[in-house]
């Protein structure tokens, strides 16, 4: 099953401030989040948040958090930064 994967302009800002490394590793997530769907446990600290919400960490001070709309296969990426800023 192929999920729909999007995020907001305010995501896709944050993304572009990111050192380059990390902007790599959220493009390699949006891309598994596209084809494997948003239970990603092989990256790294993968943890679920609430019913529907899960975040990753793309490296030791940057994450991104995504929720799941499974009845339309989508999942809405949220929040990607800095760990300081993350929304959980």
């Amino acid at each position: 099953m192929d999920w729909r994967v999007y995020y907001r302009r305010r995501v896709e800002k944050r993304v572009r401030k990111m050192p380059r490394h990390e902007q790599v590793l959220f493009a390699n997530l949006v891309e598994d989040l596209e084809l494997k769907g948003p239970i990603r446990s092989e990256w790294r600290n993968f943890s679920k948040i609430s019913e529907n919400e899960y975040h990753c960490h793309l490296s030791y001070s940057w994450v991104a958090c995504w929720r799941v709309w499974e009845h339309h296969a989508e999942i809405e990426v949220y929040y990607a930064g800095s760990r300081e800023d993350a929304p959980y």
